[in-house]
């Protein structure tokens, strides 16, 4: 039975729980949060912070505001612990690289929540892309067009740049692309805040060139109500209408696939040929679970961390570098 700590009871916080009370290998060990109604549970005991904790643990799953990240990762690996870091891994580049240290030090181990990679369709996507059955990947398209509603932004944290939707929504998609193309090579963006109004970008694009040669673009915002983009593609999340929509497509020398759909085009080899879909099979799985799941073999030693804190601190980089990019007039870093 692997005992997991919990620090931040927030909407992924509260999913993490979940999945950790209803496994059967998974215990939860107790609850961090500095609200005493947030950290009240039936059944595990709650502390305000890290410090307090007396409690026996293998590893803390972090689901709390992005600046608190690094302090909380340093103190768990400090007191033996292996971490589970929601994304990103870091507010800052200085912050991330300072978890790697720590976790050379003391010998700990670091998973970055870019759960994604845990999702059977993504993994599906990467043994498509890594075979070479479609060839050398030359260019794609992805689209994140979401509507958060007004009050998400009540939260103090979200009112500025953390809470838009390069840092909060498209490191996800950042981490997938760079898994399945490698390192970014260059970044160039435009981005506007015409809707909202406030001190953050709102919506935008970009296009990435990977060291590979693969130019990728990415266009987003967070105030149109479209079906288009990863959550409501595939159902993932439970806040977010399963919509079924493709809002990647990936070409190749020698044809394409459109994702979630895992649609696959091939049989063309110039324009004067037709190419044909076929739609490949795929196990479901929560991608959640199985992310939690990996973490104890993590930290029972029988797994590497798929997505590790270099990982992490990546697609940090390529983030913060679209952000920079995308960043509109009059509103500072």
């Amino acid at each position: 039975m692997t005992r997991l700590l919990i620090a931040g009871t927030g909407l992924i916080g509260h999913r993490h729980m979940a999945h950790i009370e209803a496994h059967p290998d998974l215990t939860l060990a107790g609850i961090i949060d500095p609200d005493p109604a947030r950290r009240a549970h039936d059944t595990a005991p709650g502390w305000a912070d890290i410090d307090a904790v007396d409690a026996k643990a293998d590893g803390l799953v972090i689901a709390t505001p992005t600046e608190t990240h690094a302090p909380l990762a340093i103190a768990a690996m400090r007191r033996g612990w292996d971490v589970l870091v929601e994304k990103p891994l870091a507010e800052t580049r200085e912050a991330a690289q300072s978890i790697i240290d720590t976790a050379r030090n003391t010998g700990r181990k670091v998973l970055v929540g870019h759960h994604r990679r845990h999702h059977p369709r993504v993994e599906k996507l990467k043994e498509v892309i890594a075979s070479g059955q479609l060839g050398q990947p030359v260019g794609a398209s992805l689209m994140w067009y979401m509507r958060k509603p007004d009050d998400y932004f009540d939260i103090g944290w979200r009112a500025g740049m953390n809470g838009a939707p390069v840092k909060q929504n498209l490191i996800h998609d950042v981490d997938t692309l760079c898994w399945l193309f490698g390192p970014v090579a260059e970044v160039v963006g435009l981005g506007g805040n015409p809707v909202r109004g406030a001190a953050r970008t709102e919506h935008g694009g970009a296009v990435l060139r990977f060291a590979s040669g693969v130019i990728v673009t990415i266009a987003f915002a967070d105030t149109t109500p479209t079906p288009w983009g990863f959550e409501a593609g595939t159902g993932e999340s439970p806040a977010i209408p399963h919509s079924a929509q493709d809002s990647l497509r990936i070409a190749c020398t020698a044809g394409a696939i459109e994702f979630p759909s895992l649609t696959a085009w091939t049989g063309a080899q110039s324009w004067h040929d037709k190419p044909e879909p076929q739609v490949l099979d795929v196990a479901e799985g929560v991608p959640l679970i199985r992310q939690l799941e990996h973490f104890a073999e993590v930290i029972a030693d029988r797994a590497e961390p798929r997505v590790s804190a270099e990982d992490g601190l990546r697609a940090l980089d390529v983030t913060l570098r679209i952000e920079d990019a995308t960043l509109p007039a009059g509103v500072r870093q």
